[in-house]
């Protein structure tokens, strides 16, 4: 059964532990007038999924389906959920809805977003961020709600392990070992360094988010800002030497 945690006002942290991964994969619903879930999770997920946000919401009313980049866990069964919800439509970067989005996965034509449009789903306010290859992907593009500034980071500040669900300490470090491990196997290359890296990451940590909700791993409430610029640090130490 998933795990369901109010990390913010009206802002879920809908969670499932992968014992054979030793992973958390998250998604964050936002219960508004309309409501959106951010990540779908992939398919074999689905259910669980699905019961977390039927106990929260009537799942025919779900308006908005984000998602950071094209990916099984990021956006899997973004079908099912269209199908449950008649009315709803997916929400990613103008890039992913014309390369990958409206041909391959979504059931209507997706809303592709660009750098700094806002989406409103009520009391709060979502702004778009293209950050292609952050964390990873041509198409990747996060949002930030304004509102109670919360990142909804996607794969950054990736943790591994059951790990609890909110956290006042630090993740940088736990993030840091999963990065050296998967540098030393088939995962190497998991997460890009590019030019577009520390630009990306002082951007948003420009934005002095109070909560960073990743997919896998506890999120993080405090300085965001700090954690951000720290992340930064450990993806050129061990990023940026491979």
């Amino acid at each position: 059964m998933a795990q369901i945690t109010e990390i913010a006002p009206d802002l879920f942290r809908i969670t499932t532990f992968l014992e054979p991964f030793n992973l958390q994969f998250s998604q964050f619903l936002v219960r508004d007038a309309e409501p959106l879930l951010y990540h779908t999770g992939p398919r074999m997920l689905f259910p669980a999924v699905k019961e977390a946000v039927a106990s929260l919401i009537d799942v025919r009313t779900l308006r908005w389906i984000g998602f950071s980049h094209f990916e099984a866990d990021e956006c899997g069964s973004l079908p099912e959920w269209q199908q449950l919800a008649p009315q709803s439509d997916a929400v990613c970067s103008v890039v992913g809805k014309l390369v990958s989005v409206d041909d391959c996965l979504a059931l209507r034509p997706a809303k592709g977003m660009t750098d700094g449009e806002v989406l409103e789903t009520g009391k709060y306010r979502f702004r778009f961020l293209a950050t292609p290859h952050v964390p990873h992907c041509w198409e990747s593009g996060l949002m930030f709600e304004e509102t109670q500034r919360t990142l909804l980071c996607s794969d950054l500040l990736h943790q591994g392990g059951n790990v609890e669900p909110v956290t006042h300490s630090d993740v940088v470090g736990r993030c840091r070992d999963v990065l050296v491990e998967y540098q030393q196997g088939p995962l190497a290359n998991y997460m890009p360094y590019c030019t577009l890296t520390d630009p990306t990451l002082a951007r948003l940590a420009a934005l002095q988010p109070k909560t960073v909700a990743t997919m896998h791993g506890s999120v993080y409430v405090g300085d965001g800002a700090q954690a951000l610029r720290d992340l930064a640090s450990v993806f050129r130490e061990v990023l940026g030497r491979a």
